[in-house]
């Protein structure tokens, strides 16, 4: 796996290098962490065993918060643990490893993302017709090809990062492994690597992003049609859905669509779309949605009963 490199292990910078900063970082990182784990994995298990909540919107949920999980368990727990080591290394394989995970991950929301407006649109724009396009097979289907979708994304990335020399000096500024940071370890001319960058995870994120933002221009546009009661429903799933694109998208596309070119506020924003926006999402979605608070609480009903009958 490691072609043309004498670097067979790189070192994590991290967020900081004082050791009382990292305790801290330790601390907040471990209960945002867990906070995303409980909310997220709250969600999935409610929409499992729920079945109230059986429509395509609330699959499409599912597999957003499986999405969150994962994408966050891909840096958090290296992260945390490198927050109490003196060595934060991490080596060529596993750094590799990592690339492919969080852009697999990531990639997998954008495009589960994208289905649940596909999803609004259809069911407020052409609701006789909802059950039949939006069968559960159809749905299947669109989340088997966001998986292969999101496969290829992230075999493009280790393309491109396998086909670049690493000879030294071996240390990464920022706190996991991503294309960027390693792109300047490179000991060759990355312009090339950077703009196929740019026209891979940037271009993803930045077209994703105003397709989704035009498509619920339409879909609010077309909510003048509809009954009060209706319209209000609509617009709370609607909004909810919008917060979230734009709480994700906002910082990936601050992030990948800058060729060669890096902020000192780049690990702060990171921190966010890889730990704070997976830790809101829940939020957004219980606070705004009856149903599923009505479901968690008869999730939560269940247990009690169980646990009393025990």
């Amino acid at each position: 796996m490691q072609l043309n490199n004498n670097v067979t292990e790189f070192i994590l910078l991290g967020l900081t290098q004082d050791p009382l900063r990292k305790k801290i970082i330790f601390a907040i990182f471990l209960f945002f962490y867990l906070g995303m784990l409980v909310g997220n994995l709250l969600i999935i298990t409610t929409i499992k065993t729920s079945q109230v909540l059986g429509s395509p919107m609330y699959f499409f949920l599912f597999y957003l918060s499986l999405s969150d999980t994962c994408f966050s368990t891909s840096i958090a727990p290296r992260t945390l643990m490198d927050a109490l080591s003196k060595k934060t290394t991490i080596s060529f394989n596993q750094c590799i490893i990592q690339v492919f995970t969080l852009h697999f991950f990531g990639c997998m929301e954008v495009f589960i993302l994208i289905l649940m407006a596909v999803d609004r649109y259809v069911a407020i724009c052409k609701p006789l017709h909802y059950m039949t396009i939006m069968s559960h097979r159809v749905c299947s289907v669109l989340v088997a090809v966001a998986w292969v979708g999101s496969c290829v994304h992230s075999l493009v990335q280790i393309f491109l990062a396998l086909s670049l020399p690493y000879c030294g000096p071996n240390e990464i500024d920022h706190y996991f492994c991503d294309l960027e940071p390693l792109l300047k370890l490179a000991c060759a001319d990355t312009y090339v690597i950077n703009l196929l960058l740019v026209s891979n995870s940037g271009a993803i994120c930045t077209v994703s992003f105003v397709m989704l933002m035009f498509s619920y221009v339409i879909i609010l546009h077309s909510l003048r049609n509809h009954s009060v009661e209706g319209r209000r429903k609509a617009l709370s799933t609607c909004i909810s859905h919008i917060i979230v694109v734009i709480l994700f998208f906002g910082p990936c596309i601050f992030i990948y669509t800058r060729p060669a070119t890096t902020f000192p506020m780049d690990k702060m924003i990171a921190v966010f779309y890889t730990i704070g926006t997976p830790l809101l999402n829940p939020l957004i979605y219980t606070l705004r949605n009856a149903e599923v608070k009505n479901a968690m609480r008869k999730l939560w009903s269940k247990k009690l009963v169980s646990d009393d009958v025990r």
